[in-house]
């Protein structure tokens, strides 16, 4: 294989300065995640979530569903790792990294459930077959074969038919939304050298803020 520490990529000259930042953290995001999708990423909303469990620290991808004033949203199976060790600690972190625009924006924050209004609604909103696969499986459990699982989820869908209708197939009772509420957002810009721009916005009095309130961040620099 290719040995890893050969590998040199030059991000480049641009920068990102306290001048260039939007009014609020909200704006920020909003600007640099059409900036990514315009730019291609395959996944703009593809995020790392990290949580510490009785088991320790994890990691994992997750599909960012919502951003607002609140905060970042994302959907799982409330019985899975991920789940489990937010109810053990709620305090987590995410990532979002777009390397095509050598750009990363991490966020620490707290994560709690969304009601279950809007869980609702939005499986509602999921293809057939992705409602399906959220009842099929109980998620980071062991099961004896790949087997298994396609034949629960053949039973599902025999229970659950395809009329068209979202309603064909509810949202499990143990399935639902994350939002997490951001105490620090940080915006990385790659630069030439490794000498890359890192602008974090705080929450001033170090509890969860609307990301929409400029007043509640103060803005500092860090080095890389």
């Amino acid at each position: 294989m290719e040995d890893p520490a050969q590998r040199r990529v030059d991000y480049g000259e641009r920068s990102f300065d306290a001048t260039d930042l939007a009014a609020h953290p909200l704006a920020q995001f909003q600007d640099w995640y059409s900036a990514a999708v315009e730019a291609g990423e395959a996944e703009p909303n593809a995020m790392t979530l990290s949580t510490a469990g009785p088991e320790g620290v994890s990691s994992r991808t997750v599909l960012l569903k919502g951003v607002d004033a609140r905060g970042f949203v994302f959907y799982t199976n409330q019985r899975s790792r991920k789940a489990l060790a937010i109810a053990h600690d709620p305090r987590v972190a995410l990532l979002l990294a777009w390397h095509g625009t050598h750009r990363q924006v991490a966020v620490r924050g707290t994560a709690e459930t969304v009601p279950r209004t809007e869980t609702e609604a939005y499986f509602a909103s999921r293809p057939y077959g992705s409602r399906i696969g959220a009842w099929a499986s109980e998620q980071s459990r062991p099961i004896a074969s790949a087997g298994e699982l396609h034949e629960r989820e053949a039973e599902l869908r025999r229970r659950f038919p395809d009329t068209g209708s979202p309603a064909d197939v509810p949202a499990p009772p143990h399935w639902g939304g994350y939002l997490v509420r951001a105490l620090e957002v940080e915006f990385w810009q790659g630069r030439t050298s490794r000498l890359h721009d890192r602008l974090v916005l705080l929450s001033r009095d170090g509890s969860p803020a609307a990301l929409d309130d400029a007043a509640a961040w103060r803005v500092e620099r860090r080095q890389p």
